[in-house]
C-alpha cells in the first residue's frame, strides 16, 4: 500500500461537496484528516491518502478536475 500526505484547497463554491467522501468511495483510498482550516469563503485540509498507487493518483487527478487545488505534503505532519 502506498501513502500521500497532500493539501486541498476548496474554492468557496466546492465547500458544500462531499469532494473526500466521494475520493474514499469511487477510488477505494483511505483518507484520513490530518489537519483542517474551514471559512465561510474557503478552507483547506491536508489528508493522508492510503492505498494502491494507481488509485491514489487516479483519484488525485479525479480531485484536482472538480476544481480543488491539491499540493503536495512533504515532511512529518505536526499534531495539535
Amino acid at each position: 500500500m502506498a501513502k500521500h500526505k497532500v493539501k486541498f484547497t476548496f474554492p468557496q463554491e466546492l465547500m458544500a461537496k462531499p469532494v473526500i467522501y466521494n475520493l474514499a468511495q469511487q477510488f477505494k483510498v483511505v483518507t484520513n484528516i490530518r489537519r483542517a482550516d474551514v471559512a465561510a469563503d474557503r478552507g483547506w485540509v491536508i489528508l493522508e491518502l492510503e492505498g494502491k498507487q494507481e488509485d491514489i493518483e487516479r483519484g488525485i487527478e479525479w480531485v484536482k478536475s472538480t476544481g480543488v487545488r491539491v499540493d503536495p505534503v512533504a515532511g512529518d505532519i505536526v499534531e495539535g
